[in-house]
């Protein structure tokens, strides 16, 4: 039952580029299974199931983000009420790990009949700034030897078959500051309000949907000083890799205006660059739908940002699929339905079942 290893995934502390102790951890929980994972130079933990006779055939993939958008220093107690599981990343994306071990326990021994080579993985860097760094590094590295790659995250019931790009940006404005009765330099907070207001002026198309957000804003030092720095983040959304590409064009546009106009400098970092588009997942999609038929559940497809964003330039059949029920994401209050978890591991389980059995090319 996942349910054996969730509440101590959940609260082993894994805020994204932090996520050593819980990688030890699943590392430790697979070798105790029979398996030996390996670490690579970025973090990820990685599985390997296959037998002479088929490890030249092209693997799937199975992936769990090990990371949480909890910051280090978070209560991340898990609490049982009610049929659910509470507390912060209990659900995201630590009930899909805890789902991906069950799924290895109930593996173990039946390598011999495989038909395909088998890998699984625990990444890292999938949450906020990560910028997928796991799953990119994964199919940097292996894409040629992959048929395929699910991304495990997210809500059962749904199938998330293309990828939302996303670009990020940090931009900081600097000033020479001074006193705010005895001096009259520029603003570095005012180049920043002039921004964010012409962020939001950007005119942003309906269809296919693009997004921008400017989530973190922060700057200045007192209340009567001048502020000589000030910092905001940018995210960038849309369906489309050309619309993208022309907001992106706009916001640093205005940017530039923004500090330009008040008299200040400002220095732009891109610190984000999910690839959007089809994620090619015509191959799988009947796949799951069978699965999920199988084992009582519905499908409905959808379009949202995973670690299968990073297998979109790569026309490498791809999607994501979620494999637990619960809400509240990425709030100190998220919760899992106990009970969803294993029809969650009966659905991941019929899935590669099924993928096991297309006949080899």
């Amino acid at each position: 039952m996942p349910l054996t290893y969730l509440p101590r995934i959940a609260q082993t502390p894994a805020p994204t580029f932090q996520e050593g102790r819980r990688a030890e951890l699943v590392m430790a929980l697979w070798r105790e299974l029979g398996y030996a994972p390996v670490q690579d130079e970025v973090g990820n933990v990685l599985v390997r199931i296959s037998t002479p006779s088929i490890e030249r055939l092209p693997a799937l993939l199975l992936a769990s983000h090990l990371d949480t958008v909890f910051e280090g220093g978070t209560d991340v107690t898990v609490r049982e009420e009610a049929g659910k599981l509470i507390g912060p990343g209990v659900g995201d994306n630590s009930a899909s790990l805890a789902v991906l071990t069950a799924f290895l326990r109930d593996l173990r021994g039946q390598a011999h009949t495989l038909r395909r080579p088998l890998w699984v993985a625990a990444n890292v860097g999938e949450e906020g700034l990560g910028d997928l760094k796991g799953a990119k590094h994964l199919l940097a590295r292996h894409h040629a030897e992959l048929g395929a790659f699910i991304a495990v995250d997210g809500y059962m019931g749904v199938a998330v078959t293309v990828a939302v790009g996303v670009r990020r940006y940090r931009a900081t404005f600097t000033g020479p500051g001074g006193h705010s009765w005895g001096d009259s330099a520029p603003s570095a907070l005012h180049a920043l309000a002039r921004a964010v207001t012409a962020l939001y002026a950007l005119p942003l198309p309906t269809a296919p949907r693009t997004t921008l957000n400017v989530g973190v804003a922060a700057g200045g030092t007192s209340v009567n000083s001048i502020a000589a720095s000030a910092e905001l983040l940018l995210d960038l959304r849309s369906l489309s890799p050309e619309h993208l590409a022309d907001l992106d064009s706009r916001a640093l546009a205005a940017l530039h205006a923004a500090a330009r106009d008040v008299g200040v400098t400002v220095q732009l970092e891109r610190v984000g660059d999910r690839p959007g588009g089809d994620l090619h997942a015509a191959p799988l999609l009947p796949l799951v739908r069978e699965a999920a038929r199988e084992t009582g559940l519905e499908i409905r497809t959808a379009s949202s940002s995973t670690d299968a964003n990073a297998a979109a330039p790569l026309n490498l059949p791809a999607l994501a699929v979620g494999v637990y029920q619960g809400g509240n994401a990425h709030r100190h209050d998220e919760w899992v339905q106990v009970s969803s978890l294993k029809p969650g591991l009966k659905f991941l389980s019929r899935l590669v079942a099924l993928y096991q059995r297309q006949p080899v090319a």
